[in-house]
């Protein structure tokens, strides 16, 4: 397994997502209630951008076509969505964001 460097903890304020891309992965890192979770950034439905959509909860809504996932698991919430986001195992090392693959 490798580890790769997504952010500094400092990049990504509570409540929100950034977008990070690393070598083919386009991801998108939140912080909830200061711990870290990364997903895929693209939505499964569509060329929605899930940093961009709005965070509620441990949900983010698609920009695009307004479908929901739940950011811990990438469970599909809300249609129209219906194929769960990939999600990484997620881990902060100092002030660093990283995922394992």
């Amino acid at each position: 397994m490798a580890r790769i460097e997504l952010c500094k903890t400092a990049d990504v304020d509570e409540g929100t997502a950034i977008r990070v891309e690393s070598g083919d992965l386009v991801l998108a890192v939140f912080n909830l209630n200061g711990a870290f979770y990364v997903t895929d950034d693209t939505c499964t439905h569509g060329p929605g951008s899930l940093s961009e959509g709005p965070i509620m909860g441990d949900n983010v809504e698609c920009d695009f076509h307004n479908g929901v996932f739940n950011i811990k698991t990438g469970e599909v919430v809300e249609p129209p969505c219906m194929i769960p986001i990939k999600t990484y195992q997620t881990f902060v090392d100092g002030d660093a964001v990283f995922i394992e693959i």
